[in-house]
């Protein structure tokens, strides 16, 4: 079940104080993944579980969620672990994000909202101002991650992000996943409720050059 959230509320345009790496990790040098869009956090739970030479930045625009998964992440103790509360957009648009955007190795967008009504696709999270705002930003080398159900979402973002010059698409026999975020290839409670229903799902990886 997706609770939709509309992004483009006025409510998002206040962007919360971000602290600095050091104040989130306990090790700010390590490499640092960021997910948009996680949701109650559970896969990036278990991915800086047992990965902990990455650090992992989340950000989502639903309140409660991201105060449970604050929770959550101080009572285990997880100390490569941290949440943002937002619109992805506006965040990354702030110039208080600029220092730990060119920290982020890798950026993941898992089974977002598809805002199936042609009239509600500028809530989409990729959009191109967004992927323009990471072109500038990020550095030579830096991974995005796209993954969906639904193929007409996965146009739309491949669309998005192969039309600035700055993204090329990766070939897979290209990526090594042990040297990634996700070494294990950890699955998101959707990814696996779309393998047991016998679904496609349709990923792509760009690098930004």
């Amino acid at each position: 079940m997706r609770q939709h959230v509309n992004p483009l509320s006025s409510n998002f345009n206040k962007v919360e104080i971000i602290p600095s790496l050091g104040e989130m990790f306990s090790d700010p040098k390590l490499n640092l993944h960021l997910d948009i869009g996680c949701g109650a956090g559970d896969f990036l739970f278990d991915l800086a579980l047992v990965n902990t030479s990455w650090n992992y930045l989340a950000i989502e625009i639903r309140e409660k969620l991201v105060k449970t998964a604050k929770f959550k992440a101080r009572e285990r103790e997880i100390k490569n672990l941290f949440f943002l509360f937002g619109n992805a957009h506006n965040i990354l648009n702030d110039k208080q994000s600029k220092f730990f955007v060119e920290n982020v190795k890798s950026i993941s967008f898992n089974f977002p909202d598809p805002w199936f009504k042609k009239r509600h696709h500028k809530r989409r999270v990729i959009q191109p101002e967004l992927i323009n705002i990471l072109s500038t930003l990020l550095g030579t080398g830096s991974l995005i991650f796209i993954k969906t159900d639904v193929k007409e979402l996965f146009d739309y973002m491949n669309c998005i992000i192969s039309s600035n010059l700055n993204f090329k698409v990766l070939d897979k026999k290209d990526f090594n996943y042990y040297e990634s975020f996700n070494p294990n290839k950890i699955k998101t409670n959707r990814e696996n409720n779309v393998i047991v229903n016998q679904l496609d799902i349709f990923e792509r990886i760009y690098i930004k050059i």
